[in-house]
């Protein structure tokens, strides 16, 4: 999710769920410790729950770089161990390190003696010609001894020769019954599950068997999604999100960052997907992306967006209740 769940996006996200955990792009050790720290891991106090997802594989670098995160308040360092592009490969973090899971043990152990904050692993169920089950057992078990009790698995392989990053999120055929058995075979570890789960139905049923599921384009692409998480996922009572609800929670933070001379479009990018299936979308989308870039754009834009969207579901309704009634009629 790189480039997409920034701090603006994951403040969006956030209104629409109070309980699911989020989680930064991934972010290289090297540049935490010595690039723009509040550009790379600057974010929002609403954002808790929060995890920091790094890259990288020398151990005394991702402690320093989990040092400083848990330093700014993450409240979860998390090693990407699944990422399958062709710039992570280049600097040996990511998928690749499939391959070596003495040195992700390594680095998990390093990780977990210089914070308190839980150290996990996101990893794929392995790369290129391994066998999968030898291969996600091998670094889970290493890892576990090491310290570390929560991993996400994305139950496909990754091709790190022949196949693109977003090929590699699609072609490869998805194992969910091995990361199934891994969690009745490993019970005292919490096993999350990722890849290819668009719906919260097929979260839930994903859940008889798992500890967690990670939803990464879902959410993105149908932010709508979320407001159920609570309710569905957690339990809890009360009602819904609805994107009308979750416009008007964001709209603050948007003012404040607006202030803080945030153009309008780095936080509508994030939210041309909220009103996805429903009446109207077409016509948010294409209002947030053309106006939102323009030069001194506010929250004028996104009123239009809404009053348009508003506008576009009273007719359809109109339209629906004029059909019931010629129904009725015949």
């Amino acid at each position: 999710m790189m480039d997409w769940t920034d701090r603006h996006c994951r403040a969006f996200h956030r209104v629409l769920s109070r309980r699911a955990l989020l989680y930064t792009e991934m972010v290289t050790a090297n540049a935490v410790i010595h690039g723009d720290r509040a550009r790379l891991l600057g974010y929002d106090a609403s954002e808790h729950p929060v995890a920091l997802q790094l890259g990288g594989s020398e151990p005394a670098a991702l402690a320093e770089a989990a040092r400083i995160g848990a330093d700014l308040g993450y409240d979860e360092i998390n090693l990407n161990v699944g990422c399958p592009s062709d710039r992570v490969q280049t600097g040996r973090f990511g998928a690749c390190l499939m391959r070596e899971p003495e040195r992700v043990a390594a680095c998990m152990a390093a990780i977990s003696a210089a914070v308190r904050v839980p150290a996990t692993v996101k990893c794929r169920i392995g790369v290129d010609d391994q066998d999968p089950e030898e291969a996600l057992y091998g670094l889970v078990d290493l890892c576990a001894a090491a310290g570390v009790t929560r991993f996400t698995v994305h139950a496909r392989k990754a091709w790190l020769q022949g196949l693109s990053a977003k090929e590699n999120r699609e072609i490869p055929p998805l194992d969910y019954p091995l990361v199934h058995r891994l969690k009745r075979d490993r019970p005292r570890l919490e096993i999350g599950i990722n890849g290819g789960i668009a719906t919260l139905d097929a979260a839930l049923e994903q859940l008889a068997h798992v500890d967690g599921v990670m939803l990464g384009r879902a959410a993105y692409h149908d932010p709508a999604l979320l407001g159920e998480v609570d309710r569905r996922v957690f339990g809890e009572a009360g009602r819904d999100v609805d994107p009308f609800e979750a416009v008007a929670c964001y709209r603050p933070y948007m003012a404040r960052q607006l202030e803080a001379g945030v153009p309008l479009s780095r936080m509508t990018r994030h939210m041309l997907g909220l009103f996805a299936g429903r009446p109207g979308a077409r016509t948010w989308r294409r209002i947030l992306t053309v106006e939102s870039s323009v030069s001194g754009a506010g929250l004028e834009v996104l009123d239009r967006a809404l009053a348009a969207v508003r506008a576009e579901q009273a007719r359809t309704e109109d339209r629906r209740a004029a059909a019931g009634r010629l129904a009725v009629l015949a």
